[in-house]
């Protein structure tokens, strides 16, 4: 596995890889991995013939007060496992290889940056749409992997790479959840005993709402019903409950009568774990 500290680093790996006409994959993290993120580098492993992840923990998708400091890293970690699953090279820079100082240029997806999470996170999509244009420029991959969970985010890179006409294919893996139905986030680490306990309360919430769906219920209800049972969860602050149209996350209303995304955002003290479930009626 070649380890790359610099964009000039990666670029000379892919560029020998292509002189083989090898295919190549992106699955870009920020570290600490865990299983969730291993699926995305099976998926990519499965579809290319070299894959590449990146490790870097994006300073400018971080708000004010948000947990960049906190953020955990374990790079000696991250590299056995990304080692143990076959991955070609890794690209580890710093800050000060991504970004010169200053006020450097940026991508924005104006239609996605500001609604639901961006609402909430102002500038959070901003950071994200720049680290990921400039990871593709880098990497010039032939598709990249993301992961449905950070529905959200998956949404606004497709219609970044369509607007942009990057050529690049993205595809999306299923949210990878533990034993009790937690979606795997490497926030999770950082909830108190009893929060992790409490925190199964958003995939049960799902569970119900996608049961409920079925039988064409009005969004008004279906919101109610998530509510509901997250507001079970005694330390929970619920950030956001949102139903949206699954392909545009445009608003809804009436009965679900399409495809619809529920996403959450709910606060344990200062973790935000986020999930989401795309549902939709019987036909």
């Amino acid at each position: 596995m070649i380890i790359c500290r610099t964009k000039a680093e990666m670029r000379e790996t892919v560029r020998n890889w292509k002189a083989e006409r090898a295919t190549v994959g992106l699955v870009p993290t920020m570290g600490y991995l865990h299983e969730g993120h291993l699926g995305l580098v099976r998926m990519a492993r499965g579809t290319v013939d070299r894959t590449v992840a990146s490790i870097f923990v994006n300073p400018t998708q971080f708000g004010v007060n948000e947990d960049l400091d906190t953020y955990p890293r374990d790079e000696a970690r991250d590299l056995e496992l990304l080692e143990r699953e076959g991955v070609g090279a890794v690209f580890l820079p710093g800050v000060e290889e991504m970004y010169r100082p200053g006020e450097p240029a940026y991508v924005e997806v104006p239609e996605l940056s500001g609604i639901l999470q961006g609402a909430l996170r102002p500038g959070h999509f901003r950071g994200v749409s720049t680290v990921v244009t400039k990871l593709f420029n880098i990497v010039t991959p032939d598709l990249a992997v993301f992961g449905e969970k950070d529905y959200q985010q998956l949404t606004l890179i497709r219609q970044m790479v369509r607007d942009l006409d990057m050529p690049l294919e993205i595809l999306g893996h299923p949210t990878v959840r533990e034993p009790d139905g937690l979606a795997k986030s490497s926030r999770n680490v950082r909830l108190k005993p009893d929060h992790r306990q409490e925190a199964v309360a958003l995939n049960e919430a799902l569970d119900k709402a996608e049961a409920m769906a079925k039988t064409r219920p009005w969004i008004s209800d279906l919101e109610l019903a998530v509510r509901s049972r997250l507001e079970n969860s005694r330390s929970a602050t619920i950030e956001s409950i949102d139903i949206r149209d699954a392909d545009t996350l445009e608003e809804v209303s009436g009965n679900v009568d399409r495809r619809v995304v529920i996403l959450l955002a709910v606060r344990y003290d200062a973790v935000l774990l986020i999930d989401q479930r795309v549902v939709a009626p019987e036909l």
